[in-house]
Order: C-alpha cells, then sequence, then structure tokens
C-alpha cells in the first residue's frame, strides 16, 4: 500500500499572517468567514501571498452491489448514464464549472459500464465492474482497495504538475449514500437510523429497508480494526479513489474542496489513515441529506455554506469555489490602514493610561 507523507502545517507563520489580515482597513474580524479561510490558504500554502491557480473538480463514478437491495429510486444504469451526460457538457457541475473557470475531469472508478475508448474529459480508472454486494461480503478486496488509494494518488499527482494547487472532489454512483452511511456509522459511532437519508429519493418504505439493510450488514460485519478494512467491507471504488486523492492533495499542499454527504464520508477515512488531512481541507456546503449534518459536527468542521443542495457531483465545491477567490483577493489586494493612512482603532483612554508609565497620574 502507498505510504501517503502529509507535511503537519507550520505554525510559525500563522501570528504574521494573522496580522496582516488584521490590518487591512476593516474593523477586527469584519470579513467573518472570508477571514478564517484567507488564513487556512495561507498556511496551507506557507506564504502571505497566497494563490490559487489551475483549479480542478474531479467526479469519481462507481457502481454499487448494494444497489441490488433495492436502495436507491434510480436503476444502477443511471451511472453510466450520468457520466455520459457529465463528458458531453450537460450536468450541473458543467455548468457550475465553466462559470467558474474549473477544469472537469470525470474518472471512472469502477463504473458497470465499458465506455468508449478516448472520450475527452474521461479518466480510465476502472478497478472492477462495480463493487460486490456488502450484505454478502466485503463490498472490495483489501487488494483493490490499495490499488483505488495508489491509483487516485497517481492521478492527483499528474494534475498537480500542471500547476493545479486547488483541488474538489464530486462523486457519481447509484446507491452510494448507501455505503456512505455504513461507514459515517462506523467512522463516527453514530447509529445508522441517524445516519441513512433518502438519497434520490425514497419514499418511506424504501426509506424503512435501505435502513434495515445496512444495519443487518453492520451486524455481520461490525469488527474491523483498520480504516482500509472498514472501508474495503463498505466502501465503494469512488469513495475509495477520493479518499486517496484526498491523501495525496494534502501531500502537494493543495487547497481540498470537500463536497456533501458521500466525499465527507470518503474524508472519514482520509481522515483515519492520517489525521494531518484535515488541514488541508474546505468544507463547502452541508448537504441536505440527513446524515451529513451530524457527519460535520463528529469531526468539529463548519461548512461555507447551507443551500439545501443534494445533488453530489462536486456541486458545493464548485458553488463554493467563489469565496476562496475572495479570501484570497482580500488578502493580496486590500489596503491596510498603513498603507491606505487611515486612523486605526483607538483604544479606550483608561487603556491607554495603564499602558504609559510616563502619564501624568
Amino acid at each position: 500500500m502507498k505510504k501517503f507523507k502529509i507535511k503537519p502545517l507550520a505554525t510559525s507563520l500563522q501570528a504574521t499572517l494573522q496580522k496582516k489580515i488584521d490590518k487591512k482597513t476593516k474593523p477586527l474580524g469584519a470579513l467573518g468567514k472570508l477571514e478564517e479561510l484567507a488564513l487556512q490558504i495561507g498556511m496551507i500554502q506557507q506564504t502571505l501571498s497566497p494563490a490559487l491557480t489551475n483549479p480542478y473538480i474531479l467526479v469519481f463514478a462507481g457502481d454499487h452491489g448494494i444497489a441490488e437491495e433495492g436502495v436507491s429510486a434510480y436503476p444502477q444504469e443511471v451511472t453510466w448514464q450520468m457520466v455520459m451526460n457529465f463528458i458531453q457538457g450537460g450536468a450541473a457541475i458543467n455548468v457550475f464549472c465553466r462559470q467558474h473557470n474549473i477544469t472537469l475531469n470525470v474518472v471512472d472508478a469502477g463504473v458497470k459500464y465499458t465506455f468508449p475508448e478516448n472520450l475527452e474529459g474521461l479518466i480510465y480508472n476502472k478497478i472492477a465492474m462495480g463493487t460486490a454486494n456488502f450484505l454478502k461480503g466485503p463490498a472490495m478486496t483489501i487488494e483493490q482497495t490499495q490499488r483505488c488509494l495508489s491509483t487516485a494518488a497517481d492521478i492527483v499527482n499528474a494534475i498537480h504538475a500542471k500547476g493545479c494547487n486547488v483541488i474538489g472532489f464530486g462523486e457519481m454512483g447509484i446507491a452510494n449514500t448507501t455505503s456512505a452511511s455504513a461507514l459515517m456509522s462506523l467512522f463516527c459511532d453514530i447509529p445508522v437510523a441517524q445516519c441513512v437519508g433518502r438519497g434520490t429519493g425514497l419514499d418511506d418504505a424504501a426509506f424503512q429497508h435501505k435502513i434495515d439493510v445496512i444495519t443487518r450488514a453492520l451486524k455481520q460485519y461490525n469488527k474491523h480494526d483498520t480504516p482500509i478494512t472498514m472501508l474495503a467491507t463498505f466502501g465503494g471504488f469512488e469513495i475509495a479513489q477520493i479518499a486517496g486523492a484526498m491523501l495525496q492533495a494534502a501531500e502537494n499542499s493543495m487547497v481540498i474542496l470537500v463536497d456533501g454527504f458521500i466525499t465527507t464520508a470518503a474524508y472519514l477515512v482520509a481522515q483515519a489513515i492520517d489525521p494531518a488531512v484535515k488541514d488541508y481541507c474546505i468544507f463547502c456546503h452541508q448537504s441536505q441529506e440527513r446524515g451529513h449534518g451530524l457527519m460535520l459536527q463528529a469531526i468539529d468542521v463548519q461548512p461555507l455554506l447551507e443551500l439545501n443542495m443534494r445533488l453530489g457531483e462536486g456541486t458545493g465545491a464548485a458553488v463554493a469555489y467563489p469565496l476562496l477567490q475572495s479570501a484570497v483577493a482580500f488578502l493580496n489586494d486590500m489596503a491596510s490602514f498603513e498603507s491606505a493612512s487611515v486612523s486605526e482603532k483607538s483604544e479606550p483612554a483608561d487603556t491607554r493610561l495603564k499602558a504609559d508609565s510616563t502619564s501624568i497620574l
């Protein structure tokens, strides 16, 4: 298995970077989360003047054997059909990436379909024609899981070599909310019923069936002592590859845009493998998918947006990206009190007197 080497962020720059933010022509903290973003991006890049270059979003696609248990409102062929929609430029993620000049690539991580050769925008990284049904056995072998991590790392390295320093991740895969819910329950130690949502729009009976399927599966396979084993048992090829991609992006000191429920489940795996990945991640939005809010609470992060979105595809990451641009722009281009010859906030009179040892008192 590939060994990831993520550097913990050096803290020596933090005070200077915070001072630069505080000295801009505004009251302290007046730009709210944009200030937090500016600080985080500067720390990731270890510079007082960060820049976002050649942004990418990778949408990883894979099919899930658990779909045969009837846990999704859509048939499995929708996975490959949506991949073709991405390639043809017709999906929401295509629209938002074009709007914000983000390069979009789709990764065939394990779709149950043979795509034509040489499709522009498609990265061929198929591990198998979908995972196995995790109600009947592990979804993936350990070897397949390790291949997911290492090959996804290679994809990120190739993109990084093109000058990309900010990368987001999305997904496509019928029944992947079932896989993500199982992983959430395991990694966050939260009861299944609180992890499961309606996915693509399940009715009440199908929703309860989905809970029952995951509960039965977890009872059969509930003793896994490593993140890799847990991922292999309940994950998907696209989820595993996103986890590997996140780890490699952090190793490359790239800014990572985490999308919604599925990609945050992949993050749970990545964090369990190396907790240092967290410092490189920006959590873009809170999905309307039921378990996502609890998942974000469990890892103690605040998302940038809450727009009642639950589409996946990386759409939350694409919509949030302009906020990163604004954070970098104010840090680099906004005047300081000194450069603009603007007086800073006055200290209270009693504070000034206490600080002045030569006062008349």
